[in-house]
Order: structure tokens, then sequence, then C-alpha cells
């Protein structure tokens, strides 16, 4: 068991219905600092309402969640002043430059040297040379690389990704997630929702695939290709990917 201090984020039988429908039933899982952990699962699995609770834009109907260390429902503002968000919506003004948007994002958060913060996180995302264009000129990939940039203003300690690279091209992706992971390699802990089995096997430490509101595995990569059956193959043992594990083990949930 972790420490309180080594967690990012601690869930315990997290439930969520909206009327009827019952979207999580149950969900427990914990983030550990400075790592990538991907919440992976289909569109509805229900990822999106997690990082609303954990984000306190939506309380949950029963169990508990700490971001880093406060209480989401007795302690919101704590929560809000040490996290960011990146969501499906890219936030930018696109009438605005990519330097005008961090400027005004670095305001808007009371920085002194909000010119300064911009033109770092230019060049760290590669921006740098598009910095005075107007937003509406950029591709999909530099507005997801801006977005993220922004979210980084002020230097929350956890930073969630809901989808990050949904509708990007796979230029645009793989550009996204080099992004990701110089996040992690600086120290932010990221906690990452994605529907793309290979984005979670190309950067999480840690894997929980949720189905029908529950995790039905959580691990590293190497700990969840041991779900899977070992292959049958006398010469060549070829490793599972993710997406075999994934059906494998939904397909032994579905066979009750």
């Amino acid at each position: 068991m972790m420490h309180m201090q080594d967690q990012a984020i601690l869930v315990k039988g997290l439930q969520k219905s909206f009327k009827q429908l019952h979207v999580l039933n149950g969900v427990d899982f914990e983030v550990k600092r400075g790592s990538i952990f991907a919440l992976l699962g289909s569109n509805g699995a229900g990822k999106t309402t997690i990082v609303r609770i954990l984000t306190t834009l939506l309380k949950q109907d029963g169990g508990t969640a700490a971001v880093n260390g406060f209480d989401v429902v007795a302690e919101p503002d704590h929560v809000r002043q040490s996290i960011s968000l990146t969501g499906q919506s890219v936030a930018v003004d696109e009438i605005l430059t990519g330097r005008e948007n961090l400027i005004m994002i670095g305001r808007l958060r009371h920085l002194k040297n909000s010119r300064q913060i911009a033109d770092e996180l230019l060049h760290r995302f590669g921006l740098a040379d598009a910095a005075d264009r107007r937003v509406s000129t950029y591709s999909g990939g530099m507005r997801r690389r801006l977005d993220i940039a922004m979210s980084l203003i002020g230097t929350p300690q956890l930073i969630f990704l809901d989808e990050p690279t949904t509708g990007l091209d796979p230029e645009a992706r793989l550009e996204v997630w080099k992004t990701i992971k110089e996040l992690a390699n600086s120290g932010t802990t990221v906690l990452l929702t994605t529907q793309y089995l290979e984005e979670a096997e190309q950067l999480a430490d840690r894997i929980a695939i949720l189905h029908e509101g529950k995790i039905i595995a959580n691990g590293t990569l190497e700990e969840l290709k041991k779900l899977f059956p070992p292959a049958k193959v006398e010469y060549v043992e070829k490793q599972p990917t993710l997406e075999e594990i994934f059906l494998a083990i939904i397909g032994k949930k579905a066979v009750k």
C-alpha cells in the first residue's frame, strides 16, 4: 500500500448514476506521483465521468476520491489549485496568437512573468515559430500542443488529459505523445483517458481497463500481459497486444 505522500490520486468505491443508468459501479484505483496512469475504455465506459469527479466538476453518488491528498467533495478549492484539465474540446481562442493565448492564461492565474512563461512553453512545445500566428491557422496537432501548454501554466502537480489525441491524424498523435512523455519526465503526474489501446501501451506506467462501470484490470503492461492465456505457438512466442488482452478480459467477463 502506498503512503498518502506517494499518491496523487486515490479513488475508492466510486459510484455515479444518471437517472437509471449506472455509469460507475464501484471504481477503485490509485495513481502514484510522477507517473502516467491510463484509464482505458471504450466510448461511454465512464472515463470522462471519472475525470469530471476528480476535477470537482461533478459530485459522485458514493465512494471517495482524493487528489493530491485533498478530498474532492470536502476540499474542492485545494484540488482545483493543484490540478489542470485538458479536455476533448480545445479551449484555445482562435482569434489570438499562440503567444497571446498563453499570456492570457498566465494573467488569469495572476502570474508576474506571463510573457517569459509563455516563451518557455512555446519553445518546449515546438511552437516558437508559430508563436505570433493566429491559432486559426494552426494544425490539429499544434492546437492540442498549445492546449496542453496552456494547462501547464502555474505548474500544476497533476494534469488530466481526457482523450488528448481523439480526432488527430497519426502524425499529430505522435507529437502529442512526445509532449506527454516529456511532461512525465519532468515530474508531472498525468492521468490520461483513451480509447486507443496503442496510446495506453505507448505512454502509461500503469493501465486500468474500465468496462461497464468497473475497473476489470489494473497493472503495468507486463502484468496485464500475464492475464492473457500463454501463446500456443511452439517456435515463436508471440507477445499479446493490449488489444488482445482487452478482448480476452472482456470476453471472460461476458461469459458469466
